[in-house]
């Protein structure tokens, strides 16, 4: 786990009171700054665990875990036994989310290429016109100026130079193999909007942070502003 820079926060004499899953709370007087880093610390572990998007956390049992180790106590796993426990968990969560995902993708590409105004390439990329321009089309190997929208399938957008008000600059032998060939379909001015399958995408291996799982289908809605080089 990564700690980001922490600022120490006046926070002597607040009570802090956590509920874990049992709905126990856990109350703590804070007037320290060894209480403040303790707090500082169990805030960044807790931020971290949920950008890890794990759905059950027992804050008593972590408490538990905690408090064995600084207390030497013997506990129901050694250091090494919890790794390997945590490894084979994550690599079981992370198989049962890509067969879910990969059930949902497939359902969600099969209805819409039912759509009027969908095309479907040989790969199976999906793909619409949504504004056709007369200018060049990129090559593979092409440098490209490109504003895009990126969601996932339930709309949650994932990624947008749209919203982050800047056009992006890439070359397209660089990025994920969907936009790789997606974009070369287009002309320069033009405005497309693509449903990339999994393997087409990141596949099995989720994005790094998060923001996108294994196995999932892209949207890109994508404007093709300039042929860079």
């Amino acid at each position: 786990m990564k700690l980001v820079r922490l600022a120490l926060l006046p926070l002597m004499g607040l009570t802090i009171a956590l509920v874990g899953c049992q709905q126990n709370p856990i109350s703590k007087d804070i007037k320290t700054e060894a209480d403040s880093v303790s707090y500082a610390l169990g805030i960044n572990i807790a931020s971290s665990l949920k950008q890890g998007q794990l759905e059950e956390i027992d804050i008593l049992a972590l408490a538990k875990g905690l408090d064995d180790v600084y207390s030497e106590k013997e506990g129901i796993m050694t250091n090494d036994e919890a790794v390997e426990y945590l490894n084979a968990f994550f690599a079981k969560e992370q198989e049962r989310k890509a067969k879910e995902n990969l059930e949902a993708g497939q359902k969600f590409l099969e209805e819409n290429a039912k759509r009027e105004g969908i095309i479907v390439d040989t790969t199976g990329i999906q793909y619409e016109v949504l504004v056709e321009g007369n200018g060049p089309k990129p090559t593979e190997t092409s440098r490209v100026k490109v504003h895009y929208h990126g969601t996932k399938i339930d709309g949650t957008v994932f990624d947008s130079s749209v919203e982050k008000g800047e056009p992006a600059e890439f070359q397209l032998n660089r990025v994920i193999r969907g936009w790789t060939l997606g974009v070369q379909k287009m002309s320069v001015g033009s405005k497309y909007k693509f449903y990339i399958p999994a393997d087409y995408a990141y596949g099995v291996r989720p994005r790094p942070g998060g923001a996108i799982e294994p196995n999932e289908v892209l949207i890109f809605e994508v404007e093709l502003l300039d042929i860079v080089e």
